[in-house]
């Protein structure tokens, strides 16, 4: 009889710290409104909160010059552009001006420039003046574009494919980074998602709640190059009891069996 209480006992204990164990459905929902608010005002309210990006040693950047004789310009632009779309991300290595440890970049003609700290607008009216000054004249029609070869990040911990990513856009938002990274896994912490940022000075640490819906008006919604993207474990996980209800009753009906077992054998000693 004593035997069949505390068997009793032994399940109902178990089932307590198996059940709490789930995951639950609200920490694996995105863009929640926590604030009870209209969501729709809340919306519309959202504040574009990304600053213009500053380039940062090790970069590399893709500067292409256009002249009205487009021969005077050969020099500045890699050969075969013709075929772009090649290897973009070896393309972007090889033939992309890099920032060396000076913060400077060489351009054939122009020699170095220093554009740490730059915006890619910035450099673009940099290299026009240089042209006008050093080059050609202004009834040479100069068209300069300057844009980052490609936003690089670092992808690592409960996500699908982690590693670094390349993307070529000018704009990435979180969630576009995760998808390209295989999403989060069910046991990741979406309210914790930690962003490693580069700056001139050093590195800073930022965490995102990915399940509230004002992540959207967050300064670092918007990612940037350079970026590592850490998505924490849930303590469910090291648990090990299953992260959805089947997962745990399942779990939890083993555990049971295996205990019950024992114990009717046990009586029978």
């Amino acid at each position: 009889m004593l035997l069949m209480r505390s068997l009793k006992l032994f399940i109902i204990i178990l089932s307590c710290v198996v059940v709490s164990s789930c995951i639950p459905h609200k920490d694996t929902v995105y863009l929640q409104n926590k604030d009870n608010s209209n969501t729709d005002s809340l919306q519309n309210n959202l504040s574009e909160m990304q600053k213009p990006y500053r380039i940062q040693i090790g970069d590399i950047l893709n500067i292409r010059i256009k002249v009205l004789d487009q021969k005077d310009a050969q020099i500045f632009n890699p050969i075969g552009e013709e075929n772009l779309n090649a290897g973009s991300a070896e393309r972007a290595y090889f033939d992309g001006f890099s920032v060396d440890l000076h913060g400077n970049i060489r351009i054939p003609e122009l020699g170095e420039i220093n554009v740490l700290g730059y915006t890619a607008d910035e450099i673009r009216l940099l290299i026009e003046k240089k042209l006008l000054d050093e080059q050609f004249k202004k009834t040479a029609n100069i068209f300069v574009t300057v844009k980052l070869a490609g936003l690089r990040f670092v992808a690592n911990g409960e996500v699908g494919n982690p590693g670094t990513k390349t993307m070529f856009q000018d704009r990435v938002n979180i969630f576009e980074a995760l998808a390209n990274s295989g999403e989060i896994a069910q046991t990741g912490n979406r309210k914790e998602v930690i962003i490693v940022r580069q700056y001139p000075q050093g590195q800073k640490i930022y965490s995102l709640d990915l399940t509230d819906i004002n992540v959207m008006k967050s300064p670092y919604y918007y990612i940037q190059n350079n970026d590592m993207i850490y998505v924490k474990p849930l303590k469910q996980k090291s648990w090990g009891t299953g992260v959805t209800g089947s997962q745990t009753i399942t779990t939890l009906i083993t555990i049971v069996g295996i205990v019950t077992t024992s114990f009717l054998l046990i009586d029978r000693l």
